[in-house]
């Protein structure tokens, strides 16, 4: 058994594509309207047929208030697994990124927080 899909809540389906494409470099592997909304996911370029990430919309009641108080609390979404903590900190601030937490040595492992722009806290994180 292996991860297929996980998800995100977000706020706006299309800002969050826009984000997660073209900031933070994923690519868009489906996209099926349904309704107002669509089944909307990206991939990592580097494993086109590995896990989706669906970009879901918070629509449902319990979402807007869970997302309000993970964010309140400075607690990730989710988490990204990338080569190098600092370079992809400094590569996305340059972009106008904003973090809440700046690179972050804990041992073996480094990390850093984000804001998606949809309501979301995203962790990236190397080593471990």
């Amino acid at each position: 058994m292996k991860i297929h899909l996980s998800s995100v809540s977000v706020d706006d389906q299309e800002k969050a594509l826009r984000f997660y494409t073209d900031v933070l470099g994923f690519v868009k592997k489906t996209d099926v309207p349904l309704g107002v909304d669509r089944w909307l996911t990206v991939v990592s370029p580097e494993d086109p047929d590995g896990t989706e990430l669906l970009l879901e919309p918070d629509g449902h009641p319990a979402v807007k208030p869970f997302k309000a108080a993970l964010v309140k609390d400075g607690i990730p979404a989710t988490a990204f697994a990338v080569d190098d903590v600092p370079a992809e900190f400094n590569r996305l601030r340059e972009l106008g990124v904003r973090f809440t937490q700046e690179p972050l040595e804990m041992g073996p492992v480094t990390t850093a927080v984000l804001d998606d722009t949809c309501g979301n806290l995203i962790q990236i994180v190397h080593g471990g």
